[in-house]
């Protein structure tokens, strides 16, 4: 006898699940009618090891890919744009009508040997035993978040899992779409920030000592100015003291990789998270630009979430675990404790101001009219559309603002540079008394 899994339905409608041992899937089937459920689904379970019913050795399915040799080997998590080309294709395949786990086989085929390919694989084995689809994905956190898994059991609960999953891979490339405008926007003023600290470090650790030399010749008294730029210089190349052990240089070139690990260091604390994302939404321009790319973010997410059919409080939950802020992330737990006491969506959003008074009549008018979710996705849009000028107004004002900067810097090294030789020229052309 074989051991079955199965799904079926109850006298009053409610899901049911468990094993029964039969010689086929018909006998399964009558087993289960036996007991009285409605079979759904019926599946044979797949034997784990030891020996089946002749005396040979079972050969399971992950006996025969190791028999095959199919090494695959990943490392690190699954990139949202393969995350959403999946989910679009899954989409397509659930409304043609193809069995879950044939949708999920062929996409696993399809894929290359990466991290995602080795989660299909496990998610096609969990569906296979009997499994819902959001069950297996839960497995495998580090592909499918809470947000995702929780719209997936909504799409099954409904009936409906070709349009939530279309719903979720629209939702994914819009979020996608807003983050490659913000970093498109900032790679520019990034690279000449870089090259113009490269080229000032270059010319701290092989111009100026050649100027000081020079300097030392003639003898002559420096300014201010000029010694603060030797000094720099010999830090630059380490030989400012004899106890400098590592140059300037170095420090330099590690100073980005240096600031990135403190600050990741800084908001792996409760405190450290909330003073950083208390101070950078107080910045001016860069503030304003991260405060209305989180009431997108969150807006959506919330949005996405309701039209799914997750329960409004669970919905609130995911949406403040995955908001990304500790700004709104407080304004969402008070408006989770709100709604749970049966209050408003709109009141504690008001008082926490953390976003613009249009958003809350909007979402208090949603409420009303029984469109949260409707106008939680147009306050994204519009919010979406006034990210891209805050991006523009952004980088109108970091390129005067880095043109004054190298300027002035540029103007230091002339200055200090040329005052000295001003003054040797002068001694130089002087008549002797």
């Amino acid at each position: 006898m074989s051991n079955y899994t199965y799904e079926a339905m109850n006298a009053s409608g409610k899901s049911q699940k468990g094993n029964v041992e039969a010689n086929s899937a018909d006998e399964a089937a009558k087993k289960i009618r036996e007991l009285g459920f409605f079979p759904t689904a019926v599946r044979e379970q797949k034997v784990k090891g030891g020996f089946g019913e002749d005396g040979k050795k079972a050969v399971t399915r992950d006996a025969k890919k190791k028999k095959g040799f199919n090494l695959n080997l990943s490392f690190g998590g699954v990139s949202t744009k393969k995350l959403t080309l999946f989910t679009r294709q899954l989409s397509t395949l659930q409304d043609a009508g193809l069995p879950l786990l044939r949708s999920l086989q062929i996409l696993e085929s399809q894929q290359r040997p990466s991290s995602l390919k080795t989660t299909l694989q496990g998610v096609c084995e969990s569906v296979e035993s009997g499994e819902s689809l959001s069950e297996a994905m839960q497995k495998f956190p580090r592909c499918f978040d809470r947000l995702y898994c929780k719209m997936v059991a909504a799409g099954e609960v409904g009936g409906v899992l070709d349009t939530i999953l279309q719903r979720l891979a629209d939702f994914m490339e819009k979020g996608q779409r807003l983050k490659r405008r913000i970093t498109g926007a900032l790679i520019y003023p990034i690279v000449v920030i870089l090259i113009a600290v490269a080229i000032v470090t270059g010319i701290m650790y092989f111009v100026i000592p050649k100027f000081q030399d020079i300097f030392e010749d003639f003898d002559v008294e420096l300014p201010g100015l000029t010694v603060f730029l030797i000094d720099a210089s010999k830090w630059v190349a380490g030989t400012s003291t004899k106890d400098q052990a590592i140059p300037g240089a170095i420090w330099i070139a590690l100073s980005p990789v240096l600031i990135f690990l403190f600050f990741k260091l800084i908001r792996k604390t409760e405190f450290g998270r909330a003073a950083t994302d208390h101070i950078i939404i107080r910045i001016p321009v860069i503030g304003t630009l991260v405060r209305k790319t989180a009431v997108a973010r969150f807006t959506r997410t919330l949005g996405t979430l309701i039209a799914a059919g997750v329960p409004i409080l669970e919905a609130v939950l995911i949406t403040r675990d995955t908001s990304g802020n500790y700004v709104f992330e407080k304004a969402l737990t008070k408006v989770h404790d709100s709604i749970r006491e049966g209050e408003s969506f709109a009141t504690p959003l008001r008082e926490s101001k953390v976003v613009d008074a249009i958003v809350v009549n909007m979402i208090d008018v949603g409420e009303e009219t029984g469109d949260l979710d409707l106008m939680l996705m147009k306050v994204a849009d519009n919010y979406d559309e006034e990210v891209d000028v805050a991006v523009a107004s952004l980088l109108s004002l970091l390129e005067p603002f880095m043109v004054v900067v190298l300027g002035g810097i540029v103007l230091m090294i002339v200055l200090a540079l040329f005052l000295p030789l001003v003054s040797m020229i002068e001694s130089v052309s002087s008549p002797k008394k």
